[in-house]
């Protein structure tokens, strides 16, 4: 039977609790890396929400948009949240999950101008734009101008098609890909929670596997 409900969990018990699952060698590797997460709608609201659970000691949430009620479809929102910034409206979900959480946000738009400043400081990086022009953009910067980091990106995950098309790639060096590289939203009938979450799912697996394995 279920017990009364009680207070939130120290931070000393969620410890314990993520070192049980994940052994204190792994925990102690995953608590101490920081994430940038450059995007928060379907795809990086949901790799922020995986990486919390998880016990990833910081995330840095990034994005200049508000949520709106056509965003509830998939991603980690609220309807009591639309018309919210979504990195505020994001952070108070996380840290309903993880209360020790370290979370900084930045509601900005990404630009050539402002994203040395902004991902300096994250050994890893998730790209999570929708616009093609802004995936290229992050990712021909970070590829040349931070080729010491890790970025985790994705193209395709449109539809409702099969669930086993959507994989992971190494591209070159420490970037990687994750979704059917093929299905345009335009096209292939919207964005929908399975398919986009799936993908957000292989992102943040593959964040993982670096922190720990480091490939």
């Amino acid at each position: 039977m279920c017990g009364s409900k009680q207070g939130a969990p120290t931070k000393q018990e969620i410890q314990n609790a993520l070192e049980i699952r994940h052994t204190k060698e792994c925990q102690d590797k995953i608590g101490n890396a920081g994430v940038a997460i450059c995007g928060l709608g379907g795809l990086g609201s949901n790799i922020a929400v995986a990486l919390a659970r998880c016990g990833v000691g910081s995330l840095h949430l990034i994005d200049f948009d508000c949520v709106d009620l056509t965003n509830l479809n998939r991603q980690q929102y609220r309807a009591d949240q639309v018309g919210q910034k979504k990195t505020e409206a994001l952070k108070e979900n996380l840290l309903a999950i993880h209360p020790y959480l370290s979370v900084r946000t930045d509601c900005v738009k990404i630009t050539e101008e402002n994203i040395g400043g902004l991902l300096e400081e994250e050994a890893f990086i998730c790209e999570a734009f929708d616009a093609p022009e802004e995936k290229a953009m992050l990712t021909n910067y970070v590829l040349t101008r931070f080729p010491e980091k890790y970025l985790v990106g994705a193209s395709g995950m449109a539809g409702f098609g099969d669930s086993n098309s959507i994989l992971t790639r190494k591209i070159t060096g420490r970037y990687y890909l994750c979704g059917d590289g093929k299905k345009d939203a335009a096209v292939y009938g919207g964005l929908t929670a399975p398919r986009v979450m799936l993908c957000a799912a292989h992102q943040a697996n593959k964040i993982l596997e670096l922190i720990l394995t480091g490939e």
